[in-house]
C-alpha cells in the first residue's frame, strides 16, 4: 500500500522585502528552498540573503547579531539612542522616564540620574497592564452591566407609567362633557411631551452607559494584546485609564408628571397635568372663549411680531423636504438619493444614503424618532436604523408612496397615488393610516362615496391634529381639506379670509400644541394659521419668506420652513413665557 506523507509549510517572508524567503517543515524542522532565510537577533526582523547587507547598512551605527533562522532567539527589542546613533537603550531613566543608553548615563545628559534596566520596566507595566485588565473585568465591567440592567428596567417602568397615565386620563375623560374634549386631547398631547423629555433623557444615559461598557471591551482586548508584545516601545507607552471608569456618570433625576381631577357630582370638575390646569362648571359650561383661554394657559399663544430664530443654508440645488427631530435638528433631501441631518446652526450631523433609484418621495420621523422615507421605484415606506434602510411598509399593489406623517400616536399617514394611463383621468389619491405594517384606515370617499381629493398628479401634505382629525394640502384644487377620526369631511378652506392678493396655493401643512393648522401658501410667500375648526386666525408675512413650500415643526414649537429653495428658516410664533 502507497503512503502519503503530508508535509506541514510555513511560507517565511523576508521583513524588508515581502519575498517568500523559504518554506519551513514543522515537522522535520528543516528548511527547503533556494534562498536562505536569516535573522537579526538584535531587531528581531527575518531577513533574505539580499537584504543582509541592506538591513546592516540602514542600521549600520549599530550593532547587528545576525544568525541563520533555525538559531534565532526571541527576545525584546531595545531601541536606538537618540543621542548615541552607535548604542542601543538598556535602562530606563526614572527622573526622565525615558530609555537611554549607557553612554547617556556615564557621561550624557543623563549623568548622575537614577536609572533601572529596560528588562525591570517592561515587567513592571506587563504587571501594571495586567493588573487594570484584571480589574475592569472581575469589577468595573459587572459593575456597569448591572447599571445596564436597572436602567433598561426604569425605562421600562417609566414607559408603564405613561400608558398608566393615558388610561386614567380616559377614565375621567367619560365623566366630562363630549362638548369638553379639546381639553383632554392638550391633556394627552401635554403628557406625551412631558414624558417625552423623561424617556429621551433615560435613554441618553443608557447609551452613555452601553458605550462605557464598550470602550472598557476595547481597552481589555488591547491590554491583552499587550501582555506577550515584545515591542518595547508599545509596553512602554501603555496609559492606564482605570481612573476613567471608577465612576458612573451623572444620574437622571427624573420627575414624571401626574394626573389630579376631582370627579364629585355637583362640584366644578378639575384637572391637572404638569403645569396644566381645566376646570369646567357641571351646571354652567363654560363658553368657546373661555375654553380656548384656559387651553392656552401655560402652553402658549400667537406672538404679535414673530421672529426669524436662524436661517440654514443646505447643500441641496433644490430642498424638497424637511422633518425635525427634537428641537435643534432636521433631516433634509432634495433631487439625490441622500438625506442629511442637520442642526439649526447648520452643521451637518449625520447623512444617510437611501436605497432610492433617484431620490425620495418625501420623509418624516417617527414617535421614536426614527427616520422614514417613501421610495417610488420598490413602492415602499423605509425606516432607517442603523445607519441601514429597512421595509416597513409595502403599499397596495399598483399605488405608489408619496407624501408621509407619523401621528403623536404612533400611526403614519401616507399618501398614495395611482397611474392611470387609459382613462380619461390623471392620478388617483388617497391617503391610508398605517399601524406598523397594517392598514388601519383608508380615507378616499365622503359619506355620499364621492371622492374627497381630486384626482390629479400633484402631492397631498398631511399632518394630524391634537383631537385626531387629518388637516390635508390638497393641491390639486387648492384647499385645506380636513376630515375627523372616521374619516368624515369637517370643513375645506380655499384661503377667502385671508384677503391675500394672489390665489390660494397651500403646500406644507403642520398643527400645534394648540391644536392650531398652520399651511403654507406658497403664491403669496405666507402662512396661514386657522383653529381646529378652520376659523381664519392671522397670515404670518413678516419674516421674509421666499418661495415657501414645506415645513416641520420641532419640539419647542419652532417652524422650519424652506424658502429660497434651498435654504430653512425657522420662525418663533408662539409666546412660550
Amino acid at each position: 500500500m502507497a503512503t502519503s506523507t503530508s508535509w506541514a509549510q510555513d511560507v517565511i517572508t523576508c521583513d524588508l522585502c515581502d519575498k517568500a524567503a523559504q518554506q519551513f517543515c514543522n515537522s522535520c524542522q528543516v528548511s527547503f528552498c533556494e534562498t536562505c532565510i536569516q535573522f537579526c537577533n538584535s531587531c528581531q526582523v527575518n531577513l533574505c540573503e539580499t537584504c543582509v547587507k541592506k538591513h546592516r547598512d540602514e542600521f549600520k551605527s549599530l550593532p547587528h547579531d545576525i544568525v541563520p533562522f533555525l538559531h534565532k532567539k526571541t527576545q525584546l527589542v531595545f531601541s536606538a539612542c537618540q543621542e548615541h546613533i552607535d548604542q542601543r537603550c538598556e535602562v530606563n531613566c526614572k527622573e526622565c522616564n525615558t530609555p537611554v543608553c549607557l553612554k547617556c548615563i556615564v557621561s550624557g545628559t543623563h549623568k548622575g540620574h537614577d536609572v533601572e534596566e529596560l528588562t525591570e520596566t517592561h515587567k513592571n507595566k506587563i504587571r501594571k497592564i495586567k493588573s487594570d485588565t484584571e480589574e475592569i473585568k472581575a469589577k468595573l465591567i459587572p459593575k456597569y452591566q448591572k447599571e445596564d440592567v436597572e436602567i433598561r428596567n426604569k425605562i421600562s417602568k417609566t414607559k408603564s407609567k405613561v400608558d398608566d397615565l393615558g388610561n386614567e386620563s380616559k377614565k375621567v375623560r367619560t365623566l366630562w362633557h363630549q362638548e369638553v374634549d379639546n381639553i383632554f386631547d392638550k391633556i394627552d398631547s401635554l403628557s406625551q411631551s412631558l414624558t417625552e423629555k423623561n424617556l429621551n433623557a433615560l435613554q441618553e444615559y443608557h447609551n452613555k452607559i452601553k458605550d462605557l461598557i464598550s470602550e472598557m471591551k476595547t481597552i481589555v482586548k488591547q491590554n491583552e494584546n499587550l501582555f506577550n508584545s515584545n515591542k518595547l516601545s508599545e509596553v512602554n507607552e501603555y496609559q492606564s485609564k482605570l481612573n476613567a471608569y471608577q465612576d458612573f456618570p451623572e444620574h437622571v433625576d427624573l420627575e414624571l408628571p401626574s394626573l389630579r381631577s376631582n370627579t364629585d357630582q355637583g362640584k366644578e370638575l378639575i384637572i391637572e397635568i404638569g403645569g396644566y390646569r381645566a376646570t369646567l362648571n357641571q351646571m354652567s359650561p363654560p363658553s368657546p372663549s373661555a375654553d380656548v383661554s384656559r387651553l392656552t394657559t401655560g402652553i402658549g399663544k400667537l406672538m404679535d411680531q414673530v421672529r426669524v430664530i436662524a436661517t440654514i443654508p443646505t447643500n441641496y440645488k433644490t430642498l424638497l423636504g424637511v422633518a425635525c427631530v427634537g428641537e435643534s435638528e432636521a433631516w433634509f433631501y432634495g433631487n439625490n438619493k441622500t438625506i442629511t441631518r442637520t442642526d439649526i446652526h447648520g452643521t451637518v450631523r449625520d447623512t444617510v444614503t437611501t436605497t432610492c433609484q433617484d431620490k425620495p418621495n418625501d420623509i418624516s420621523v417617527t414617535r421614536g424618532r426614527e427616520l422614514i422615507y417613501s421610495d417610488p421605484n420598490s413602492k415602499t415606506v423605509n425606516i432607517v436604523r442603523h445607519g441601514e434602510s429597512e421595509t416597513l411598509i409595502t403599499t397596495p399593489e399598483g399605488w405608489s408612496p408619496g407624501r408621509l406623517s407619523c401621528t403623536r400616536f404612533g400611526d403614519i399617514l401616507v399618501h398614495v397615488y395611482l397611474f392611470l394611463l387609459f382613462s380619461g383621468s390623471d392620478t388617483k389619491n388617497k391617503i391610508i393610516r398605517y399601524q406598523g405594517q397594517n392598514i388601519k384606515q383608508e380615507i378616499n370617499k365622503d359619506e355620499q362615496g364621492n371622492p374627497i381629493f381630486k384626482d390629479g398628479g400633484k402631492s397631498l401634505f398631511m399632518s394630524e391634529n391634537n383631537n385626531g382629525d387629518v388637516c390635508v394640502s390638497d393641491v390639486n384644487t387648492d384647499t385645506v381639506v380636513v376630515v375627523d377620526k372616521t374619516g368624515r369631511v369637517r370643513f375645506r378652506y380655499d384661503g377667502t379670509p385671508a384677503r391675500r392678493e394672489k390665489s390660494f396655493r397651500p403646500r406644507g401643512i403642520v398643527t400645534d400644541a394648540l391644536s392650531q393648522i398652520i399651511v403654507i401658501d406658497n403664491s403669496n410667500a405666507c402662512l396661514h394659521i386657522l383653529d381646529q375648526n378652520g376659523q381664519f386666525l392671522r397670515c404670518v408675512d413678516d419674516c421674509g419668506l421666499k418661495g415657501p413650500h414645506v415645513l416641520s415643526a420641532d419640539s419647542e414649537g419652532r417652524l422650519w420652513v424652506r424658502c429660497d429653495r434651498r435654504k430653512i428658516k425657522v420662525i418663533q410664533y408662539l409666546d412660550q413665557s
